[in-house]
């Protein structure tokens, strides 16, 4: 689809108080967030009036949870409105019912029956009140349960999985030629996201660990991370592993050669292992990442998870365990527990 057709055109907020695109202080998630809820209503608004200056009204306003202020926005100019949730829909029940002190959270194997704060996304606060509609990226095969479940309280609409179907062929990357090179259902494939980091301990292990296998693996360390890989381009598994900065995941999860995913659990690639059929060794770190690893492991049965200790703050599998759980490609059939 291409942009400015007629039926894709995209326009960045602008003007007011927002900062310049190149600020950095956009790097801050938390600075960030607060700039974008006190300055993005008037430059929202601003938008809307020059599309419907320029012969283009705005008759309808998609906005993720992350833009709550839009809510506002939309009803002040008459404009109908939707959220976009893009994690499952199982989180969002979880947050819907927190919100609305519809269930207390006990703590795990605590006797005393005593609620837990879950907080909700940024700015959640902000739209207590009714939505109109929520679209949701996920679909009806995967959430049945918790989809008819939060259809009591929200008119839920599945619209997933977002993610680009097409083949992907002409990217600029060797991957694919390594993995061609690589027995059937035999790679390992290992990547945490865009914003996850492991740690310097966890990537040690989880280097030694993938060596230990005897495995094949693909290793994707981005360029903000490699400094905290012990082992440079090699990953210590000579010429059995393979590190990059960046591959298309989708494209490597549809590969043959890939058996297993080490992954943090996030939505879009949990939906995409699910979607390629690739088991997985579930490596959450936080926010809805730990749903979806139970997902993964306990609900669909297709991965185990990932045993982890506590080292202070720090996160850390031990070596021995990533041996084990990368293992897991030879496990049943693919797709299987």
């Amino acid at each position: 689809m291409d942009v400015g057709s007629g039926r894709l055109r995209f326009e960045p907020l602008r003007g007011g108080r927002l900062w310049a695109p190149a600020d950095p202080r956009y790097r801050a998630p938390g600075d960030m967030q607060r700039h974008i809820q006190d300055a993005g209503p008037a430059a929202l608004e601003g938008l809307i009036r020059r599309q419907a200056n320029a012969g283009r009204p705005v008759s309808f306003i998609v906005a993720n949870a992350f833009a709550p202020w839009a809510a506002g926005v939309a009803r002040d100019m008459g404009v109908p409105r939707a959220m976009l949730w893009t994690q499952s829909c199982a989180v969002l029940s979880l947050y819907y019912h927190h919100l609305y002190s519809l269930v207390a959270f006990p703590p795990a194997g605590a006797e005393t029956g005593l609620p837990v704060p879950v907080p909700g996304p940024p700015g959640a606060d902000a739209s207590r009140t009714h939505c109109p509609g929520v679209l949701v990226n996920t679909l009806e095969e995967l959430e049945r349960v918790a989809i008819e479940a939060l259809r009591a309280h929200l008119p839920v609409v599945p619209v997933g999985p977002l993610f680009d179907t097409g083949s992907g062929a002409g990217e600029d990357d060797d991957c694919v030629a390594w993995l061609d090179a690589q027995p059937p259902r035999s790679v390992v494939f290992v990547a945490f996201g865009s914003v996850v980091v492991i740690g310097r301990d966890e990537t040690a292990e989880v280097a030694e660990g993938l060596a230990s296998t005897g495995h094949p693996f693909l290793w994707v360390v981005r360029d903000d991370s490699r400094e905290l890989h012990p082992h440079g381009e090699s990953g210590g598994g000579g010429d059995k592993g393979k590190v990059v900065a960046w591959c298309e995941q989708r494209r490597v999860l549809a590969h043959p050669a890939v058996g297993c995913f080490v992954t943090h659990c996030g939505w879009n690639s949990t939906t995409e292992a699910l979607a390629a059929g690739v088991p997985v060794v579930a490596y959450p770190a936080w926010s809805d990442q730990i749903t979806n690893a139970k997902l993964l492991a306990d609900v669909y049965g297709v991965g185990v998870r990932l045993p982890v200790r506590r080292r202070g703050h720090e996160r850390a599998g031990g070596g021995g365990d990533a041996a084990e759980g990368a293992g897991v490609e030879r496990q049943g059939e693919r797709g299987g527990g």
